[in-house]
Formats: C-alpha cells, sequence, structure tokens
C-alpha cells in the first residue's frame, strides 16, 4: 500500500469525476422536477407528502447509481 492517491493526478482526476457527477445529478433531478406535473418541493416539503418523498428519495439513488456507474466506467 503506497500513498499514489497522494499524486496530484490522481487527486484532482477524483475531484473532476466528483463534480462531473453532481453536476449531471443535479441537472437530470431538475429535468425530473420540470417534466412532473407538480411541484416536488412544494409537495414534499410543504403539504409533508411522505409517499412522494419516498418515491422521489428511490428516484435520485437510482441516478445516483447511474451517474456512478458512467463516471467509473
Amino acid at each position: 500500500m503506497g500513498f499514489e492517491w497522494l499524486k496530484a493526478g490522481a487527486f484532482f482526476g477524483s475531484i473532476v469525476y466528483a463534480l462531473v457527477g453532481v453536476v449531471v445529478f443535479w441537472l437530470s433531478f431538475v429535468v425530473i422536477d420540470k417534466i412532473t406535473p407538480y411541484n416536488l418541493w412544494e409537495e414534499i416539503v410543504e403539504k409533508q407528502n411522505v409517499a412522494l418523498g419516498i418515491v422521489v428519495g428511490s428516484m435520485s439513488l437510482g441516478i445516483s447509481i447511474i451517474v456512478a456507474a458512467a463516471v467509473h466506467g
């Protein structure tokens, strides 16, 4: 076990891939929010819609898995 992960190229590459993953996740969430017939934030936070919160959480995990697989591969 060495300290190869401390090299500048590996470190900054990891930061770039993490930022790309977060941006892709955020953009896909915004697109899904726009195509739904109601405002997700208002439904979940203000109206306390637990079922929609579970669906949006599951959707977020699915998008995260897809983005992670795309960035990793």
